[in-house]
């Protein structure tokens, strides 16, 4: 019988590698915290020249879109309605993106250790049962 990925390397330390891998991957997932600072007059842009600075806020960002809306309802055939619309879609999509950050929760030397362990010592394992095994 052929093992994992059809070598003799061996199922039992691909099975193996693959919950150490999960289980790592799950703890070190939990253990990052999401937040996002995102809002109305939240700042997405910055741009100037020399001491004049303009910031573009995501609620700014809104009024081409509604402009382009409201042409593509009047006329749908309207290139400058698309480009409106889709811009600032992709505008707001690159802002609310940007605006998340994430931070590692308060973890013991222990902890991580344990973590790192499971994660890189499962993709070792995990890895190592693709070769050949030798006799």
């Amino acid at each position: 019988m052929r093992g994992a990925g059809g070598t003799s390397g061996g199922t039992g330390r691909f099975v193996l590698g693959l919950i150490m891998i999960v289980a790592g991957g799950y703890l070190f997932l939990d253990n990052i915290t999401v937040r996002s600072g995102f809002g109305l007059g939240y700042g997405l842009y910055t741009f100037g020249l020399g001491s004049w600075n303009m910031r573009l806020t995501s609620g700014m960002v809104l009024i081409p879109f509604i402009f382009g809306i409201g042409y593509i309802f009047y006329n749908s055939k309207s290139l400058i309605g698309w480009v409106l619309a889709g811009a600032s879609l992709v505008m707001l999509t690159v802002g609310v993106i940007t605006s998340i950050h994430l931070t590692m929760k308060h973890m013991s030397a222990f902890d991580i250790l344990t973590i790192l362990v499971l994660l890189f010592g499962g993709v070792g394992m995990f890895l190592s049962s693709l070769r050949e095994a030798k006799p």
